[in-house]
């Protein structure tokens, strides 16, 4: 019989990032190690990394990352982008055989740009266009899924370990100023390709460690915006739901946080000032349908930067440290460790205390 403390039981999943605030590069090296140390967070049912400033030379296009289970369904699927976008680069993305990762889908790149002439028949910018072009692919085209869909960045994913997964698309020859990685312990919903974090939108990534227990009031919300949840995982309405605050919405970083992670209202009564508390209020009122509640600790990435935040009560772990340049964040402090052994300033963030890390404007 096992006894309590004799044996390791992991809280979920595993997190972790790296951002250079000078803009230098790394490769997926030490991310993937990072993720060793975690491995008893995961299952083997999925696995990602997220890597930011890895593709300069078409740094002005969408790189469009697609899952297909066929041949067919990646034929009808180009010839839809080609009404749609100039695809300026087609090609399958590189990957080496390993024997832990298997059943793989033809996993294929576009660099693509929107057609003047769609821009103007739909009336929108070219964010709003793209974003629409990966609903109705995800929602409407069976077998096809965009899994990545920002400009000079890329979503890699499988079901496996993450540590595997990182081997098997060669993350080592990709250099990047961000990364952010993930291993999934799938508690609710199915370990598919698709579903692996991270969940990206244009160029905001999320990786999830826990579970929204308010993920259908979420949804319903996020939905009559034009957002479709298809994925099979609960983390992928959090990437929608930053979408919609900070895109559409054009609220700030923070104030996104205190959407998602709304102080509680004793707390914002308590506050001693008066244009904060007002602003809070706001916040908690007009947007309340997207609250997320649950344990949860999350890193969201975007082009420029990162943001780790825990739900309110602390209900998942996460430690932050700093080295020179570099800020490092992890579900425990032996990934940290793992990238910077003289890693310093190593401390848990409170909860619903959101860690912002920008690079210097015009290093990325």
């Amino acid at each position: 019989m096992n006894i309590e403390g004799q044996i390791r039981i992991p809280s979920g999943c595993a997190v972790a990032a790296v951002i250079s605030k000078e803009g230098r590069k790394m490769t997926g090296e030490k991310i993937i190690d990072s993720m060793k140390p975690m491995h008893d967070r995961s299952n083997g049912l999925g696995g990602g990394f997220t890597a930011y400033g890895i593709y300069p030379d078409y740094k002005d296009f969408y790189a469009f990352h697609m899952f297909f289970n066929d041949r067919g369904c990646r034929k009808n699927c180009e010839v839809f982008l080609k009404e749609r976008f100039e695809i300026i680069k087609s090609e399958i993305i590189p990957t080496r055989k390993i024997p832990s990762i298997t059943d793989e889908p033809i996993i294929w790149r576009y660099f693509v740009t929107p057609l003047r002439s769609m821009l103007a028949s739909f009336q929108v910018d070219e964010n709003e266009f793209v974003a629409r072009t990966v609903m109705k692919i995800n929602s409407e085209m069976p077998g096809c899924y965009v899994f990545s869909s920002g400009k000079n960045m890329g979503a890699f994913k499988a079901v496996g370990y993450p540590e595997d997964v990182g081997v098997f698309y060669k993350l080592e020859e990709y250099k990047g100023y961000c990364w952010t990685a993930h291993g999934r312990y799938p508690t609710n919903t199915p370990g598919w390709w698709g579903g692996a974090h991270p969940f990206t939108l244009l160029d905001y990534s999320v990786v999830h460690n826990g579970e929204i227990s308010s993920y259908d009031a979420n949804r319903r919300f996020i939905e009559m915006f034009g957002y479709k949840c298809t994925l099979q995982t609960d983390t992928e309405v959090i990437t929608y739901i930053m979408d919609y605050l900070i895109r559409k919405q054009k609220l700030s970083l923070s104030e996104s946080a205190n959407v998602i992670a709304a102080p509680f209202w004793s707390t914002i009564e308590s506050n001693k000032d008066p244009e904060e508390k007002e602003r809070l209020k706001y916040l908690r009122t007009v947007f309340s349908s997207l609250l997320i509640t649950g344990p949860f600790s999350i890193v969201f990435g975007f082009n420029g930067g990162l943001m780790a935040l825990n739900d309110r009560l602390k209900l998942r772990s996460m430690v932050v440290g700093e080295k020179d340049d570099k800020v490092f964040i992890a579900s425990e402090e032996s990934a940290i460790r793992v990238m910077e052994p003289d890693a310093e300033n190593i401390y848990a963030p409170a909860g619903g205390e959101a860690v912002i890390v920008k690079v210097k404007e015009g290093a990325f």
